[in-house]
């Protein structure tokens, strides 16, 4: 479990470092692969604020961002009470660390 964790935390690094590099303002360049990471990384942080609402938001405001390892926990240990699937955890821990 840890090593699944270790692992999303590093495709989320990457995924960010990805986003933060994608051209500003450049719409004609959507087909370059930094436009598709940020185009994709944006449609992973919508689906998981979605799924936030859906699971979390019954009982929780979304909080202050934290460091990602601490998200992590965070959404391990809430993963149970509120049912959710490996893909909604992971789309959720995306969304809150970014």
């Amino acid at each position: 479990m840890k090593t699944k964790i270790t692992l999303l935390t590093a495709i989320l690094a990457l995924a960010s470092a990805v986003w933060g590099a994608a051209p500003s303002g450049k719409s004609d360049r959507s087909g370059t692969p930094a436009a598709q990471a940020s185009a994709e990384a944006d449609s992973m942080r919508v689906e998981g604020e979605r799924r936030f609402q859906a699971n979390c938001g019954r009982c929780h405001a979304a909080p202050h961002k934290f460091p990602p390892r601490m998200m992590a926990t965070i959404v391990r240990h809430m993963r149970v009470r509120a049912t959710l699937t490996d893909a909604d955890m992971k789309l959720v821990l995306f969304y809150m660390t970014q």
